[in-house]
């Protein structure tokens, strides 16, 4: 313990720089800093949430404190983590000169007691003791979140919105269903273009006509749908326009439209939630997109506990229904084959286990075809 200690305070009092975390709340941004003069004292101070001023005005204090303490300027290191706040603050950090990190919360080691503490206070130690690490060039000690720009930040919303316009529209469409066939009526669709023609001439399984009040509920619900697919055709009319304009402007959207089987929906999901980003291989690129294997190991025992999906959670479901689809688009290419080939190894069983496999050697195909133009064995790509 004394040997620690020592070796605690050697580090703290050859501080060059003040670390600060800051961990965001709605109601109270709480401060915790570390500067060069101070030991291992920790400093702690919270400002209402949203008050950048305050915040800039308490790191202009921290620095006054250490400037009196030492004589000497410090620069700022910060921290925070990925939240509710987006990336606002980093970048108001940014523009003052400070250098911010943005860390992912649960990349950040933590105690594996069943009843761990968890406080604000001890969330912003936590972080301080990650940042100084981190900064010592410790490896894997967390992982920072390379922060996207305001444009990439803002592209991705279109997608993203289409996919809550559809969850939405798929709601009410069940609705609908589920009221009818309460009734016995069977076979409606809410999508089609006569629904409120056919809406007239149902009846009920006992040969009745549609009870007033359920008529009038099922009238609303299509009402609600009926805004909500006005609302998708205007922003799949807003993604086609910007990926016309991506086209015109970045090789790697035009590659990718050209894949058979991927759509316009798809190569903006793919472009914009991942494949705009730089990888240095391709562990990197399973990671992100949630597609990384988890082994656990510990002597004998060696098994595997599925995929990670610690990445991006859009990208991931996306890609799952693409690899369905890549079997039906793509059935002569290289992994086509090789699911195939797998799948009737095991009798036909574990196709569910077998997708999820493929759909990670498809993200690193098509990165590798974006990146570096290898096009994926025996794959159709359009003219």
């Amino acid at each position: 313990m004394t040997q620690n200690k020592h070796a605690g305070e050697s580090t703290y009092e050859n501080l060059q720089t003040i670390y600060v975390s800051i961990e965001l709340s709605k109601n109270t941004w709480l401060i915790t800093s570390i500067s060069p003069g101070a030991g291992e004292k920790l400093s702690r101070h919270s400002v209402p949430g949203g008050d950048i001023a305050g915040l800039l005005a308490r790191l202009a204090q921290l620095k006054q404190k250490a400037r009196d303490r030492t004589g000497q300027d410090y620069p700022f290191v910060t921290i925070q983590e990925a939240g509710l706040d987006g990336f606002w603050v980093h970048r108001v950090l940014e523009a003052e000169g400070h250098e911010s990190h943005v860390v992912d919360a649960a990349s950040i080691a933590t105690s594996r007691r069943r009843r761990r503490v968890k406080t604000d206070r001890l969330d912003g130690e936590t972080m301080i003791r990650a940042l100084l690490a981190f900064k010592r060039g410790e490896p894997r000690v967390c992982s920072m979140l390379s922060v996207p720009t305001p444009f990439e930040e803002d592209r991705r919303r279109i997608v993203r919105e289409r996919k809550v316009l559809m969850e939405e529209r798929i709601r009410h469409s069940n609705r609908i269903k589920g009221l009818l066939f309460s009734q016995g009526i069977r076979g409606y669709d809410p999508l089609r273009r006569d629904r409120r023609e056919r809406l007239e001439t149902l009846r009920t399984g006992d040969g009745r006509e549609l009870p007033v009040h359920l008529k009038s509920q099922v009238l609303r619900e299509l009402d609600r749908m009926e805004m909500l697919l006005d609302q998708i055709k205007a922003v799949e009319a807003e993604r086609d326009a910007m990926l016309a304009e991506e086209q015109r402007s970045a090789r790697e959207v035009v590659m990718l439209t050209k894949v058979v089987g991927i759509g316009p929906e798809f190569a903006a999901v793919l472009w914009g939630e991942g494949l705009f980003r730089h990888f240095d291989n391709r562990r990197q690129v399973a990671a992100y997109a949630g597609l990384a294997p988890t082994p656990w190991q510990s002597g004998s025992i060696d098994r595997e506990q599925g995929i990670g999906k610690s990445g991006n959670p859009r990208l991931r479901s996306t890609l799952l229904e693409m690899a369905w689809l890549w079997l039906r688009h793509q059935p002569a290419s290289e992994l086509s084959r090789w699911f195939n080939e797998r799948v009737a190894q095991n009798g036909g069983r574990f196709k569910k286990v077998m997708i999820t496999a493929l759909a990670r050697k498809l993200v690193v195909a098509l990165w590798k075809y974006v990146t570096a133009g290898v096009v994926i064995e025996g794959a159709r790509v359009r003219p």
